[in-house]
């Protein structure tokens, strides 16, 4: 099986809005988050929230058709909460799942940057600004192979989804979805990086940035 074949996913129906949670207190202390699941918004990931919610409200109008997806990290649960006032959407009838979590990090997760660099070195990949695999932790194409089920799972579903993800994990659900070959050192379709509190809506293969956010790039 060629690279190209494992990371192909089936056609997917309707538009996918993707969004990258807002700002959290591990993002505002540079610490490595990972695949922790609560981690808690701050005030500047509520506003990115907010502005997330605004700008789809502006496309989608009010108590749109969609279906509402979210990893099961307190992050991005919260992020949702605040994106479906704005669309008028109940936060309870979101689907959480573990296959849209970010990077699993291993021991780095939950240490500061600074004190993981100052052991092993620079941990981010320039210029894409992607972030290096622990060696414990989990690899680009492990995250592929489980957004590529979530998507394979759901495929003959029609309709438009709303998805809140992570930076890393998102990335590679774009990739996928954007139909990108392997990245060279990393192994799997990437997307390029988007601050958090940005959405994008993907459909037929193309890529549309709903509104780009004010947050950091780092998972």
């Amino acid at each position: 099986m060629t690279q190209i074949v494992r990371f192909s996913c089936p056609p997917v129906p309707g538009r996918l809005f993707i969004a990258r949670h807002g700002e959290t207190v591990f993002n505002a202390a540079k610490r490595l988050q990972g695949d922790h699941l609560h981690t808690p918004l701050t005030r500047a990931g509520f506003a990115q929230s907010d502005a997330m919610g605004t700008a789809l409200a502006q496309v989608l109008g009010p108590r749109p058709s969609l279906t509402l997806w979210a990893s099961d990290s307190g992050r991005a649960l919260q992020t949702l909460a605040v994106i479906t006032e704005h669309l008028a959407l109940d936060w309870h009838d979101a689907t959480a799942d573990r296959r849209l979590l970010e990077i699993g990090m291993g021991s780095w997760g939950g240490r500061y940057y600074a004190d993981v660099i100052a052991e092993v070195g620079p941990v981010i990949e320039a210029p894409e600004m992607l972030l290096k695999c622990a060696p414990d932790g989990e690899t680009y194409p492990q995250i592929a192979d489980r957004v590529i089920d979530w998507l394979a799972e759901h495929a003959d579903t029609p309709g438009d989804r709303l998805v809140i993800m992570h930076g890393i994990s998102s990335r590679v659900l774009r990739g996928v979805l954007l139909g990108l070959p392997p990245h060279p050192v990393f192994g799997a379709p990437v997307a390029p990086g988007l601050p958090q509190g940005s959405v994008v809506m993907i459909a037929g293969g193309r890529e549309v940035i709903v509104v780009t956010g004010t947050g950091g790039g780092h998972a």
